[in-house]
């Protein structure tokens, strides 16, 4: 017999976005990954409006379309979920492919340019259930 108390894993609201080959290297975008990991969602949304850093721009649209993918999933179950409780519970950036390009240099050489792209993903939770959730290691760069 099952308490009415306890709530399986997919009565569980998580929103989760992806955005793929996103022209930036993964180690520019980790910089600011790294300050939105585990922060509440409408702070991050802050942080990154008034970051320096150029991929704070692709980053605050993917944690945008995160926080918009864990409403309408909140919607589609009935469920209530106020968008200020959200927490970023997992973010990592991984290394798409890479283009490569050359220059011509002197003396008839060639020089490989690399032009790199990023996989950054963005998961958000309520903050009561990211308590509840398993924490594993951070995702390291490869």
């Amino acid at each position: 017999m099952a308490d009415a108390v306890t709530t399986s894993m997919n009565d569980e609201v998580i929103g989760k976005a992806t955005a793929r080959h996103v022209r930036m290297s993964p180690m520019k975008t980790r910089r600011v990954i790294d300050l939105l990991r585990g922060m509440p969602a409408t702070e991050a949304q802050a942080v990154v409006r008034f970051d320096p850093h150029a991929a704070s721009e692709p980053v605050g649209k993917v944690l945008d379309s995160a926080i918009a993918n864990a409403e309408h999933l909140a919607h589609v179950r009935s469920l209530r979920l106020d968008p200020s409780d959200l927490v970023i519970i997992e973010a990592y950036v991984d290394e798409g492919p890479t283009m490569k390009r050359f220059r011509p240099r002197a003396q008839g050489r060639a020089y490989r340019i690399r032009k790199r792209t990023s996989h950054i993903t963005i998961v958000v939770a309520p903050s009561d259930s990211a308590a509840a959730l398993p924490r594993g290691p951070h995702r390291k760069a490869r």
